[in-house]
């Protein structure tokens, strides 16, 4: 089994919808692998010889949250030096990028209603940021 110097986490605010759990999920998974293209692996290829794309190479840890765990959270990730891929709730009611970065820009730490974000750091530093956050069911 593979060990890895980093672990990379998910984390949803707990009281969304099932689908919009899963969207918030896909979106913050791209940040990561935009952000660490060397944690993308190769392409599989079945036994027909059809090809697949890759995958990131190590686990990815989802997590359920409190509007409050998510802000601590990300606030300590940002004092680490660490920057995460977010989720605005307002992103539920766009449909491109520019609308999406227009939500992110008017957040305020008053006004945040972050829904989710996602952070791959060195072990040590990813269990202190996300210490007390409970694995999604």
């Amino acid at each position: 089994m593979a060990t890895h110097d980093t672990k990379v986490g998910i984390i949803v605010r707990e009281d969304l919808l099932p689908w919009q759990k899963l969207n918030v999920t896909a979106f913050l998974a791209t940040g990561i692998a935009a952000s660490a293209p060397e944690q993308i692996g190769q392409s599989y290829i079945d036994s027909n010889n059809r090809e697949y794309l890759p995958l990131i190479v190590q686990p990815i840890f989802i997590y359920a949250a409190s509007q409050a765990r998510i802000d601590r959270t990300r606030d300590r990730a940002l004092s680490r030096g660490i920057t995460p891929a977010i989720y605005a709730e307002g992103m539920f009611n766009t449909d491109n990028d520019e609308d999406n970065r227009a939500v992110v820009r008017k957040l305020t730490d008053d006004n945040g209603a972050l829904v989710g974000l996602a952070l791959r750091a060195d072990c040590k530093t990813f269990d202190k940021v996300v210490h007390g956050l409970k694995l999604h069911p």
